[in-house]
């Protein structure tokens, strides 16, 4: 059993609560990380224990994530009791791991295992939720999911500043020049108004992403798509977003051992959707959302499903 120390730090009675579930139905050796290294180790001396997670996304993909480097994930089942805001379990909640930490805990005991599909790159990075190019906007809507295993070039969306934020700073000064002509402050208050003012309460700061749409300044993207060799996009079409996700992973519809690719379009236009073995993206230097880490720069990437790569232990 792995306790992940950021759930020690952040929920300590979930954690109790989970370790005195398990230990009581079965029996269990407690390692306590301090860090990434701790972490590894603990995991290459578990022998021929089952390996349970107890943590967020991110210690789920870090523990997948060391088991694939050491080409062992196809032979070990992982199990998994997320601790974490609901944000930064919900990888885990779409691939059928319960949230409740007692549910969770007993589906260690008693579930089954659950053979999915995952991403890998040429970079041995792995996607196990999907990957979206780009993730500004759903970064900022905190739709993007959370966990990932880093990849090379790769940072951490928390604690880190996102890709959008030089033009996040721009919307913010030209708004703050318009805002004057108009007689209005940043919260919708005309100049001179009291913050006790008796009449309609104050607008929210526009979202960066309100406003970018508001302005007809959508980001769009020169990339060529190819899903299996055919292509979907190509450079001369600039798309608005993309999204490939394993067949099986969780509450995926897909067949096994096939990615659903979306590509977007600026306005309206209809989509265009596909399913395939392998994808590669090629371009200007784009940077990518893999589950909740941001990779790139990079000029071409290619991503291949294997199907069934790994187990986990969901309620039967």
């Amino acid at each position: 059993m792995v306790i992940d120390p950021v759930a020690r730090r952040t929920d300590g009675e979930s954690v109790r609560i989970a370790r005195d579930v398990l230990c009581a139905g079965a029996g269990a050796k407690i390692c306590l990380p301090e860090g990434p290294e701790e972490f590894a180790r603990a995991l290459a001396r578990r022998g021929q224990r089952r390996p349970v997670v107890i943590g967020d996304d991110r210690a789920l993909l870090r523990v997948v994530g060391l088991l694939h480097k050491e080409r062992e994930l196809d032979r070990v089942s992982v199990s998994m009791v997320p601790v974490g805001a609901p944000a930064t379990v919900s990888l885990s909640r779409a691939l059928g791991v319960p949230t409740d930490t007692v549910a969770a805990a007993r589906t260690v005991l008693d579930g089954g295992e659950r053979a999915l599909d995952l991403l890998t790159d040429e970079s041995d990075g792995i996607v196990l939720g999907g990957l979206r190019i780009p993730c500004g906007e759903a970064q900022e809507q905190g739709g993007c999911g959370s966990g990932a295993h880093p990849v090379p070039g790769a940072r951490a969306v928390d604690g880190h500043r996102p890709w959008w934020e030089p033009a996040a700073r721009t919307a913010r000064t030209a708004l703050g020049l318009l805002a004057p002509a108009a007689g209005l402050g940043l919260g919708g208050r005309r100049v001179g108004d009291s913050p006790a003012h008796d009449g309609p309460p104050a607008r929210a700061k526009p979202r960066v992403g309100e406003l970018l749409r508001a302005w007809g300044k959508v980001p769009t993207h020169r990339l060529r798509i190819e899903a299996d060799g055919v292509v979907l996009a190509d450079l001369d079409r600039p798309v608005r977003a993309v999204s490939v996700v394993p067949g099986a992973a969780g509450s995926g519809s897909g067949p096994r051992g096939l990615a659903q690719i979306e590509v977007r379009w600026p306005g309206e236009a209809r989509p265009v959707r596909a399913r395939a073995r392998a994808v590669t993206v090629s371009g200007a230097d784009f940077h990518y959302r893999a589950d909740a880490v941001v990779g790139g720069p990079v000029r071409t990437r290619t991503w291949t499903v294997q199907a069934g790569a790994w187990r986990l232990t969901v309620p039967r």
